[in-house]
């Protein structure tokens, strides 16, 4: 599974992270978790591939968003 994070800079603001890396920074948490799902549902949608949003949480990740199921083929959403 793809996971996407948030973390919390020193100075307050957040940055949406894949695999260690951050993405986009120094964002307002609202921004930051919009940003992320938005993201993580493209990547899925592209690849088909399980994805996550998550964001720390006090003694574990929280989960925000989850793509799991395999997209719907175009034929079928007719």
């Amino acid at each position: 599974m793809v996971t996407y994070s948030l973390k919390q800079s020193a100075d307050g603001l957040w940055c949406v992270c894949r695999l260690g890396f951050s993405l986009f920074s120094d964002l307002r948490l609202g921004a930051a978790i919009t940003l992320a799902r938005e993201v993580a549902r493209d990547e899925h949608l592209r690849s088909g591939r399980p994805v996550c949003v998550e964001m720390p949480g006090m003694e574990s990740s929280i989960r925000l968003a989850q793509y799991a199921r395999p997209p719907m083929a175009l034929d079928q959403a007719a």
